[in-house]
């Protein structure tokens, strides 16, 4: 959520921004319920010490009529400016949230295919078995099953395959780790006010992503942004202790609602799946250097991995809602020929610790919102494919990368 001061102060800029991601909002109409909100609650006050007045009046004795019809007066038009007071406040706080973030200056315009590449690195080769038929040939991967059980796109990993997910997790814990980050396993649930404080869909929106509990005010976790965004929900923290640095280790469970035509065989687009992921609280002024350094540590463990990709930022049109920013770190694929995505970092600056009230206390007392970011270190699926793409042996093995050695026994391949 934006503060409404900024939006008073940047009218045209938000109605633009909001407009480049795709937003359907009028910012005039909400200036306008902004305005009658802020008239009711002057008159509400002002009844209110009426009001006050009034009951003052009727002390130390009996009353006159003109006071006593007076207060039944003030009582009325209270009651009534009340109840107004609160509709029009409802209709101005649903017009507030749904204003997206603003859009940094370096943001290119246009939907998905207008990200501007930024950098490459590694080679593009060709030539591999798509992954799916690779992991089915071992006997690795079992969707008939998963399917069986749960439904489509739900899966069973098995043996080699399940064990090198299993390393990989533990070599990103390892790397974050040793970067700075504190590792949290996190609840894989959610209330709606975390859910919705991070930036995800309402319950009943047939837009969103996320698995809704019936009869609970709970959601499934798409991505442990959401827990960890709500970790510090309500809290005033210290100039002195930021950045606060996290890492999040959870499934993720997601509809993939809206992905047909979309590239979806096997592993990519799943319904569940596992995530590692990174998470940062900053002062506002760190906010731009803390993108880059999780940008930076995304590409450093791909490149550990051997991986080929190349970095791109976001379009405006391909923003959620949170974001002022986004990089997309997408590997290049033998089997495709083409870049797929790998990881994502966000600068949400103040949008989400604004919804959920998170604060920080400045050495001089001050006291504002902070900002929050997030990065995915190694999602799992995705990680798991790029691996199958790029390691795969003409023999049906595969080939273990020198980092992940220690954590499959050393074993040299699968």
């Amino acid at each position: 959520m934006l503060d409404i001061r900024f939006i008073r102060e940047n009218a045209d800029k938000v109605q633009e921004s909001a407009k480049q991601k795709g937003y359907d909002v009028s910012i005039a109409d909400l200036l306008k319920l902004d305005d009658e909100r802020r008239s009711l609650q002057q008159q509400v006050d002002e009844l209110r010490e009426a009001r006050n007045a009034n009951a003052a009046k009727m002390k130390g004795g009996k009353p006159d009529q003109a006071t006593i019809d007076e207060g039944k007066q003030i009582k009325i038009e209270l009651a009534e400016r009340e109840k107004y007071l609160e509709s029009t406040d409802l209709e101005y706080k649903k017009l507030l949230e749904s204003v997206p973030n603003v859009t940094q200056d370096d943001v290119p315009l246009g939907d998905e295919e207008d990200s501007v590449e930024i950098k490459q690195v590694g080679e593009q080769h060709e030539g591999a078995e798509d992954h799916l038929d690779f992991a089915l040939n071992r006997d690795w991967v079992d969707f008939e099953r998963g399917a069986k059980v749960a439904g489509t796109k739900f899966y069973f990993l098995k043996d080699e395959l399940a064990l090198l997910e299993q390393a990989l997790i533990q070599y990103g814990i390892n790397f974050v780790t040793q970067k700075g980050f504190r590792f949290l396993t996190v609840p894989h649930m959610v209330n709606a006010q975390t859910a919705e404080g991070a930036g995800f869909a309402p319950k009943g929106d047939d837009s969103g992503n996320e698995y809704f509990i019936e009869d609970t005010n709970l959601t499934m976790i798409g991505t442990a942004e959401a827990p960890l965004t709500g970790y510090h929900a309500g809290e005033i923290l210290d100039e002195k202790d930021l950045p606060l640095l996290y890492a999040g280790l959870s499934p993720c469970y997601r509809k993939e609602a809206g992905t047909y035509g979309k590239h979806t065989r096997g592993l990519f687009r799943v319904h569940q799946f596992n995530k590692l992921e990174m998470y940062a609280f900053t002062l506002p002024e760190q906010s731009n250097e803390m993108h880059e350094r999780i940008l930076a540590l995304e590409e450093e463990l791909w490149q550990s991995l051997g991986i080929s990709y190349h970095v791109i930022n976001i379009a405006a049109g391909d923003l959620g809602a949170p974001a002022a920013k986004k990089y997309d770190v997408e590997y290049w694929s033998p089997v495709d020929k083409t870049y797929r995505e790998l990881t994502s970092c966000s600068n949400c600056t103040d949008f989400q610790a604004r919804n959920l009230n998170i604060r920080v206390r400045r050495t001089d007392g001050k006291v504002e919102v902070v900002h929050t970011l997030n990065g995915t270190a190694i999602s799992l699926a995705r990680g798991l494919i790029t691996i199958l793409e790029n390691y795969q042996n003409d023999d049906g093995t595969l080939r273990v990368p020198e980092v992940l050695k220690p954590y499959l026994g050393g074993r040299d391949v699968l």
